[in-house]
């Protein structure tokens, strides 16, 4: 098992940043991709950015230039740096982990129960 702790989420103004961070821990030697995902009310989740095999990320086109994904594998962290957010990424932020590459679909086996980001106008 592989539990995830996400923290670091909050308000912010347009425009603004905030770093998301996601504390791995437990059986987590055979990870090979990680990623954030997000779900805004009414909407479904959707994947943000993923890391595979700790070097090739992916981002959805939404966030591309602005996030950043990044992992520190001895310290079993995944980042999230966001930079000029926007009213619309104002959703709840999920960490998620899986042994297989499920690239952006949000089928991963393990999750964080998330943390919220609001971006106000």
């Amino acid at each position: 098992q592989v539990q995830l702790a996400e923290f670091g989420g909050g308000s912010v103004q347009s425009g603004g940043s905030l770093r998301l961070s996601c504390a791995a821990s437990g059986y987590t030697y055979n990870i090979y991709c990680m990623g954030w995902f997000r779900q805004a009310p009414g909407k479904e989740r959707e994947g943000v950015a993923v890391i595979e095999n700790y070097s090739m990320t992916r981002y959805t086109d939404s966030v591309k230039g602005r996030f950043t994904i990044s992992q520190d594998t001895a310290e079993n962290m995944l980042y999230l740096h966001m930079n000029s957010l926007k009213p619309e990424d104002t959703a709840m932020y999920y960490c998620a982990a899986d042994t297989r590459n499920w690239m952006l679909l949000d089928i991963y086996t393990y999750w964080g129960q998330g943390t919220q980001v609001t971006v106000s106008s």
